[in-house]
């Protein structure tokens, strides 16, 4: 047996330094490289293109807009993506082929391959106003191009673009060849949303205040020069169709109706009269103007100008009803003495409107916000229709048209919700 009492051979040397205790020292990791946690690098290789800053490991000493290669924890190659100093994404992923090389070849490359998709999408001679580049879905991060006929409208939502915007401008005028281009700057800081700036104009021709465009052989009025939005939404463009397929011979309410684009498709598919209610009256004189513009009869239509709560209290007061219901409420509005919020008050909205609906009449459930899922969205009108004390039931949903491509692996660029449903 070892006696484990004798000395060892160095007795009298200095004993040896105990180890050191605590976590080991994180592996250097080369400049513009980010080391992603395994849960970060199973999103992103399943095709999320977000990282936010909340699961980054540490502060990166980067500039907003440099190409970041991104690694995982035993250094090996996972992805490239923009980074962003201040916003709440920190790297939004811009390509996972590590033989991809960033630049302008790149940008050109990516435009192209977005407007080539679209050429087997849209017939141009019947839709002039559609989404051309759809941020991470056509690999361009974080910048979305939509077409309105002539011009396009470029809307930003990270700063990380801005070093890279020269080459992808370039790109879109040699590829798309528009007589414009208008920016939007649409970046929200880790604090919330920031305040909008006008659109700038940036490339080109300056645009005419008022644009005629056409969606489904529909004529439209647009303004791409506004701050805020052009007054038409090409991701609801589905929604619109369906309410066309659904409004022969019926009487129609559409709530906060903006320019009116749901009203013009039920009075074109043949609804008996369509009510259209908005706070804006700007917005109510655009949308009699796409009435007009359509040859469409102005006796059978109304624009009132007005809360929408208001007009529902005062409808069921009355006895009016309708036999078909569009809800299509901005994600947060005010008015006097009332602040909507979707996330908080749709399914008071439900509620309301399920006042003024006929037994066998449809609702449509609009919702244009991340913040709202799908689950929330099913849940706030089931909530909605048990106050009312109504039976309601889901008979379709349109959710985003095929020009707005999202990721696999990317459930949040669903963000649109568009619930058809039967009221008994």
């Amino acid at each position: 047996m070892a006696d484990f009492r004798r000395k060892p051979s160095n007795a009298g040397s200095p004993p040896p330094r105990a180890p050191r205790r605590g976590p080991s020292p994180e592996p250097r990791v080369r400049r513009h490289t980010a080391r992603l946690p395994a849960d970060v690098v199973n999103h992103v290789r399943m095709g999320h293109p977000f990282v936010y800053r909340e699961a980054m490991p540490r502060t990166l000493n980067e500039q907003s807009g440099a190409i970041l290669e991104l690694v995982d924890g035993d250094g090996q190659f996972v992805a490239r993506g923009l980074y962003d100093a201040e916003g709440i994404v920190a790297i939004r992923v811009l390509s996972l082929d590590p033989a991809q090389a960033p630049g302008p070849t790149l940008w050109h490359r990516r435009v192209e391959q977005a407007v080539a998709l679209r050429s087997k999408l849209i017939d141009p001679t019947q839709t002039t106003a559609y989404r051309i580049v759809n941020g991470e879905g056509d690999g361009i991060p974080g910048v979305t191009v939509d077409r309105y006929g002539d011009f396009l409208v470029v809307q930003l939502f990270t700063a990380a673009t801005e070093p890279h915007l020269e080459a992808i401008y370039e790109a879109l005028v040699a590829v798309v060849a528009p007589k414009g281009i208008y920016e939007q700057r649409r970046y929200k800081p880790q604090t919330g949303d920031g305040p909008r700036a006008p659109a700038q104009h940036v490339r080109g021709a300056i645009a005419p205040v008022e644009q005629i465009i056409r969606e489904n052989g529909k004529q439209f009025v647009v303004d791409v020069t506004a701050p805020l939005s052009t007054g038409l939404f090409p991701d609801l463009r589905r929604g619109r169709e369906a309410i066309a397929r659904v409004a022969p011979g019926r009487r129609v309410l559409n709530l906060f109706s903006y320019t009116g684009a749901f009203s013009v498709y039920a009075a074109a598919a043949g609804a008996t009269h369509v009510t259209s209610v908005d706070l804006a009256t700007k917005a109510q004189a655009r949308a009699r103007r796409n009435f007009e513009l359509n040859g469409l009869d102005l006796t059978k239509a109304t624009f009132d100008s007005g809360d929408a709560f208001a007009l529902l209290k005062q409808s069921a007061d009355r006895g009016k009803k309708f036999e078909l219901i569009v809800l299509d409420p901005p994600s947060f509005s005010q008015s006097k003495g009332r602040t909507f919020q979707a996330l908080r008050d749709y399914a008071e909205l439900v509620t309301a409107a399920l006042s003024v609906a006929e037994p066998r009449s449809l609702v449509a459930c609009a919702a244009n916000t991340h913040k709202l899922s799908v689950e929330d969205h099913d849940r706030a009108i089931g909530e909605g229709a048990y106050r009312a004390g109504r039976m309601v039931r889901t008979i379709d949903r349109a959710g985003l048209p095929q020009d707005f491509p999202v990721p696999a692996g990317f459930a949040d660029g669903h963000y649109l919700k568009f619930n058809l449903c039967y009221v008994e």
